[in-house]
């Protein structure tokens, strides 16, 4: 449901969980048997799409009881949710072959990388389908039970495993990260990776570790990356981030000096922007560098700052 709070991209699903409901097996096969019922499909991460009127994309939404045939059984399929009264599911689909060049798919739609094509998309669906990709991702990468190694089973429609031997419940895991824009007076600092894109420059994160609040884990990541000592931190918004199971913490810090050091491991670079050159960055105007697209936390952390 989407909150009146900031949304970034795969933010904001529209869909009512009904984790009240889709723990009854009954339930799910009735939805699943209805007419009225939807369902998506994602083909080894990327979904099901089809042009929309205003030139963007779509989510190309097929029967229920056809995504229900194609994951032939409870393994790969997952209830999203409900809209209004209408059920939503998805089907996790694998191989090398397209499923869109023939069989049932053909001639519905095509499979899309969800990463280019996700500003293309309402919002509302980006974020129904970023869940999808997220989930189906803990599935693949978690079949077996953690606690004694057997093949665990699905449940409460996909949200939930089992392990038939010991009886252990797993759920799905998110893994929360850091993501912030160290600020001193009027100017922030941004880093790059040696990897990136020449001249690209984004904000500075970190998974959270164990017993670490979401203020340590800036400060510590800050230190740790740049030689930065974090005064303040103020939250700004969050992000799923399903590559494969993130949640970005997104955030403003205040910093003691406008110093820094890279530590040449994370970052190569470092660099501080007045507000001016934060604003010519994230328009494009900067001749010797770039700000990450607007698909990112980031894009959006420098803008709010830049702007303020």
């Amino acid at each position: 449901m989407a909150l009146d709070v900031f949304l970034n991209t795969f933010a904001g699903n529209p869909l009512d969980r009904a984790s009240d409901r889709r723990s009854k097996p009954e339930w799910i096969a009735e939805q699943l048997a209805s007419p009225d019922s939807l369902g998506i499909a994602v083909w080894n991460g990327q979904p099901f799409v089809e042009p929309a009127k205003d030139g963007g994309l779509q989510i190309a939404y097929l029967p229920a009881k056809l995504v229900g045939e194609l994951a032939g059984g409870p393994e790969r399929l997952l209830f999203l949710g409900l809209w209004k009264d209408t059920a939503v599911f998805a089907v996790d689909i694998e191989g090398t072959a397209n499923p869109a060049d023939g069989g049932p798919l053909q001639g519905f739609g095509k499979f899309e990388d969800l990463r280019a094509v996700a500003l293309r998309l309402p919002a509302t669906e980006a974020a129904i389908v970023a869940t999808a990709k997220q989930m189906f991702e803990w599935r693949r990468r978690h079949p077996h039970c953690a606690v004694c190694g057997q093949r665990s089973e699905v449940q409460d429609g996909g949200w939930k495993r089992k392990c038939p031997s010991c009886e252990a419940e797993h759920f799905p895991r998110t893994d929360p990260v850091v993501i912030m824009l160290p600020v001193h007076g009027e100017r922030c600092l941004l880093g790059r990776q040696e990897r990136w894109p020449p001249g690209m420059f984004s904000a500075l994160a970190g998974f959270l570790e164990p017993g670490e609040s979401i203020e340590e884990a800036c400060a510590r990541e800050l230190s740790e990356e740049a030689g930065l000592r974090a005064l303040k931190v103020r939250y700004h918004s969050t992000q799923p981030w399903p590559y494969p199971s993130s949640l970005m913490i997104g955030l403003i810090a205040e910093v003691e000096d406008d110093e820094g050091t890279p530590d040449q491991a994370e970052l190569s670079e470092i660099r501080w922007f007045t507000r001016s050159q934060a604003r010519d960055l994230i328009a494009g105007k900067l001749d010797d560098a770039a700000a990450p697209g607007k698909l990112a936390i980031a894009h959006q952390l420098i803008k709010a700052w830049a702007e303020e």
